[in-house]
Formats: C-alpha cells, structure tokens, sequence
C-alpha cells in the first residue's frame, strides 16, 4: 500500500477520539445518538428514492413504509434526542441479551471442540453486559453508549495502526 501512512493517521485519529469520548462518554452518547438519528433518517430517505426502481408493487409498498419507519425513527431521535438515549440503550441491552443467549447455545453445540470454552466466555459476557445496563436502567443510558462508542474507537483505531505498519512493511509487489 503506497499511502500506509493515511490509514496510520486515520487509526491515530480513532484513537484520539475513543479516549475523547472515554473522557467524555455522556457527550460522546449524546453525539452518537445525534448521528445514529441522521443515518436513520438519511436511510429512510435512500430507501425511499429506491422505490421507483422496484418492479413489483409489493415490494414498493414494503419500500415506502421501511422507509417511512426509518425516517419517522430519525426524525423522533433527533427531535427528542434525551429520549432517544433512552431507548437506544434499551435496544443495545436487549441485543447483548440477545446475542449472549445465542452465542451459549452455540457454545453447547460446540461442546468438546476447541472454540467450547471461548464461545461459552463470550456469551457469558455478553449476557453480563446486557444484564448490567438493565440494572442500572435509565441511569446507564447517560453512559453507556459513549462508553460502546469509545471503546470501538479505539480498538478500531489500534487495528487501522496495525494494518498501516503492516503494509508499510509489505513489498509494493506482494
């Protein structure tokens, strides 16, 4: 990669913010749910401009209300933006909950294989984490996701520092 140098700054840069946000992670949950709001609203409109592109009205129709809902969605987070801290966290609970229940009956269909016990840890983890945020129910919703937030940012970033000395030490042929 001739340019390694840009995807080192990138992931330097995500490492910036991760810490900003760590620092900071009800600003950072503040500001997460500012943008998840827009992405709602800017999907909701792509689907929505997709809807002449569909052949069948069937699929229209399942179209226009997608994206209908999504901008609805958007529209209600960034207007009451407090409120969409709240349900938004509810949401990333439920989905730790969710995703750990999963995750240990795979572990159990795993059982006696190598991948047993960290399947079995990461759901284990999961459903801790979920089951935290629920305890502490609204509290942890000023937190919470500016805290998700600065994590993924700096291990994002510590992984796009990775693959910059990576291809740096790669030969331009390979």
């Amino acid at each position: 990669m001739r340019h390694w140098y840009l995807l080192l700054a990138a992931g330097v840069i995500a490492i910036l913010g991760g810490v900003f946000a760590l620092l900071n992670p009800i600003a950072a949950t503040l500001t997460a749910t500012i943008l998840a709001g827009w992405l709602f609203v800017i999907m909701g409109l792509v689907l929505l401009a997709t809807v002449f592109s569909e052949m069948s009205w069937a699929r229209r129709l399942w179209t226009i209300l997608l994206g209908a809902v999504a901008v609805f969605v958007g529209v209600n987070i960034l207007g009451r933006p407090l409120e969409g801290v709240l349900a938004l966290t509810l949401v990333v609970a439920l989905a730790f909950l969710a995703e750990g229940v999963v995750k240990l009956f795979m572990a159990f269909g795993a059982r006696g294989t190598p991948y047993f016990w960290m399947v079995l840890l990461s759901g284990a983890v999961s459903v801790l984490l979920g089951g935290m945020i629920l305890s502490n129910f609204p509290q942890s919703a000023a937190s919470i996701l500016g805290i998700l937030l600065a994590v993924d940012l700096m291990f994002t970033g510590a992984s796009m520092v990775a693959l910059s000395l990576h291809a740096r030490d790669r030969p331009a042929d390979a």
